[in-house]
């Protein structure tokens, strides 16, 4: 079996010893080289060309979201960010996603060594993940401008109060989504008009990455994006993204739904879990939802989408071909979870037909 040969850039020596450490003491994984800076790794990358790169974001001499671009525009890479749990660090790290890294990896600036040390399994199973990933599709897509949002009066005149003009919505539509969801959801929610149904989503992310993912796709969005709160309304023209670390579930008073973002131990190796919040819409919703599981590594959310199907939800799968990890929908699939497979540029249609029930 080949080796995955991997490439460290990171301008602490304490992460290059202790990820070099691990990655290289597992099967199947060897690390090629672990430097300090950008320029340092493309010199070692004229002799071997890595299959997976894990890359800090500040570093001295370049960056690792300038050095990202290069690699994407001259020789598409599977990249892991490493990035430090600060709002500088999770904003850079969201953008570089949106620059075509596969996944972003967490560190702190305190007890390092033992935090990489307790998160050793994470590390290897995203080493694996990003070296089967489909990196060409994050490439292109990362070419391509994020939509200008279409401006109204509504960016001249002052907010309505919180609150007013609230409707009731009746349709939920339920994404889950792992490797390579970043750019996929944000293709997603770009292309959707104000006008759509309420979404809550799982995307597979560190703790405190979510709150500026979020905040990224508002931003580039015509509908508004949140990081969901307990209590948070889900109403048409709005996304809820669940928190990193918390899992989300939808409750229903009424007419009325919304969530509960609650602790709990991690479930399929993930907290947000995606069947989690699969099992709770397939409860409070039924049949008046709409399930969709897109690129992803593993099986979270199969059994959840399922579930869905089976207490009369329309459930939607993300197809092979576009997908950057064939993962979570093909295991969905094949659990009969799944009534169809679709494109990613096919899935803004299949949630707006959900309003038309």
């Amino acid at each position: 079996m080949k080796q995955v040969g991997v490439l460290i850039v990171d301008d602490s020596a304490v992460v290059r010893q202790v990820l070099t450490g691990l990655l290289g003491g597992t099967p199947g994984i060897e690390v090629l080289h672990a430097v300090a800076d950008p320029l340092l790794a493309m010199e070692r990358m004229k002799v071997r060309w890595p299959d997976v790169i894990v890359l800090d974001v500040e570093m001295p001499r370049m960056d690792g979201l300038t050095f990202l671009r290069k690699l994407m525009a001259e020789r598409p890479t599977p990249v892991i960010i490493c990035s430090t749990l600060t709002e500088k660090g999770t904003a850079t790290a969201v953008e570089a996603m949106a620059a075509g890294a596969v996944a972003v990896m967490a560190k702190p600036r305190l007890d390092l060594k033992r935090y990489l040390q307790d998160s050793a399994l994470e590390f290897i199973n995203a080493v694996r993940s990003a070296a089967g990933a489909n990196v060409r599709r994050l490439a292109a897509r990362a070419t391509v401008q994020a939509p200008t949002p279409r401006q109204n009066a509504d960016a001249v005149l002052a907010a309505a109060a919180p609150g007013a003009m609230v409707q009731t919505t009746q349709r939920v539509v339920a994404i889950g989504t792992s490797t390579g969801g970043t750019q996929a959801l944000e293709e997603v929610l770009a292309t959707l008009p104000r006008v759509c149904p309420g979404i809550v989503i799982v995307q597979h992310m560190p703790e405190a990455f979510t709150a500026a993912f979020a905040a990224r796709l508002d931003k580039v969005c015509q509908i508004a994006v949140r990081e969901a709160k307990t209590n948070d309304r889900v109403v048409p023209g709005q996304a809820l993204i669940a928190p990193g670390g918390k899992h989300m579930l939808l409750r229903r008073t009424g007419a009325q739904y919304f969530v509960e973002v609650v602790d709990g131990p991690l479930v399929n190796r993930h907290r947000p879990s995606v069947d989690v919040l699969f099992r709770s819409v397939a409860k409070a919703a039924g049949s008046n939802a709409l399930g969709v599981i897109m690129t992803g590594m593993g099986d979270d959310g199969a059994a959840g989408l399922l579930e869905m199907r089976e207490a009369g939800a329309d459930t939607v799968a993300q197809d092979e071909a576009t997908c950057v990890v064939y993962g979570m929908p093909k295991e969905a699939v094949k659990r009969g979870g799944v009534r169809r497979s679709v494109p990613l540029g096919a899935v803004p249609r299949e949630i707006l037909a959900q309003l038309n029930g």
